[in-house]
């Protein structure tokens, strides 16, 4: 059975994250919630801190995973900074260690009373919002597969690669799919490259969530982000189901209309290990 590959240092797995970095990521979400760039700039980092907490051990941080961070917009190229810049990847620990900054933040926790305090909490930053230029999909998706692919011939029977793609509108160079599809065919001994898109709302009301067809989806836009994206490998699909949702067999990796609730869910369910050890 595919997606069943021990994640492990010596055979780590890989996400790579997609983000449309265009001018209207400087709109807020639909229905409220802050800026698009801003809110999901804080859920990738957030992510990326999860992750490194996720990999430590008493140790230090261990190498399950290598991540890159891609950006599309104005131009497309890696996000991580420092002695990371440019880097299409880094291991795990190397993301840990190389922040671009740490700044406080306020998050609302329980007082242990029933009521809620303030409390100032180190936020570690890997990249800054941008939004800028058009959406070059298509280039942001190659690119991916360039990566992706120099990845695996160096880790053939790993885990395979997830890429989750973030986006809040049509690509501006054409035609994804040719470069979505090329991308998934891409494959280790234990299955095809996963790729997920999620759907930024302008416009508000519900989410459609991990949709098993394109029935409900209202245009062709978002028929499109629908067949880019692989369907749930097994595990996952579990995930979601205890997280409540309702999940087909066939369900895809996707998200249509999503407010930051519904991005920092998916994002969450997306990146879980199958066999981390």
């Amino acid at each position: 059975m595919a997606y069943q590959a021990e994640i492990s240092r010596s055979n780590p797995s890989m996400f790579l994250f997609l983000l449309d970095q265009s001018g209207s990521m400087a709109d807020k979400f639909g229905g409220g919630g802050g800026k698009k760039d801003q809110k999901v700039a804080d859920a990738i980092n957030n992510l990326l801190y999860n992750l490194t907490i996720k990999c430590a051990k008493s140790e230090g941080v261990r190498d399950y995973y290598h991540v890159g961070v891609l950006g599309y917009g104005a131009k497309v190229g890696s996000l991580l900074s420092g002695s990371l810049a440019e880097k299409d990847f880094a291991p795990i620990s190397a993301i840990a260690d190389a922040p671009q900054r740490i700044e406080e933040r306020v998050k609302k926790v329980d007082d242990g009373a029933g009521g809620i305090i303030d409390q100032k909490v180190r936020f570690p930053i890997w990249f800054s919002p941008i939004s800028n230029g058009g959406t070059p999909m298509v280039q942001a998706l190659k690119e991916a597969q360039r990566i992706v692919g120099s990845w695996l011939g160096e880790h053939p029977d790993s885990f395979p690669p997830i890429v989750i793609n973030v986006t809040d509108g049509e690509s501006s160079d054409g035609s994804p799919l040719a470069a979505a599809s090329a991308l998934r065919e891409l494959k280790s001994s234990d299955g095809s490259v996963l790729l997920f898109n999620v759907h930024l709302s302008s416009v508000g009301g519900l989410p459609i969530e991990f949709p098993h067809s394109d029935l409900e989806l209202p245009d062709q836009y978002a028929k499109q982000l629908f067949q880019m994206s692989s369907e749930l490998p097994e595990h996952i699909r579990n995930a979601a189901r205890a997280e409540g949702y309702s999940v087909a067999d066939n369900s895809r990796g996707f998200v249509f209309n999503a407010d930051i609730v519904s991005v920092i869910r998916f994002l969450d369910i997306g990146t879980r290990p199958s066999n981390l050890r």
